[in-house]
């Protein structure tokens, strides 16, 4: 999950933060602190793709990951 982008957004309505990783389409989870949110994230982002590859589907690559050269 390292290489992803994440996005953190605390919601007033239901008191959680979300954390989502824009280029796995779907790929969300929450928590009652960052923290919680992102290892939930973690969790989340590995079925994603275990899900994706039993699938057939396509693994995006990171949108701002670069390699070093």
């Amino acid at each position: 999950m390292a290489q992803y982008s994440v996005y953190i957004q605390y919601d007033d309505v239901d008191k959680i933060y979300i954390a989502s990783i824009p280029e796995l389409q779907g790929c969300m989870a929450h928590g009652e602190t960052k923290e919680q949110a992102l290892k939930e994230l973690e969790i989340a982002c590995e079925l994603w793709i275990e899900t994706a590859k039993e699938s057939g589907r396509e693994i995006p690559k990171p949108a701002l990951y670069a390699e070093k050269v």
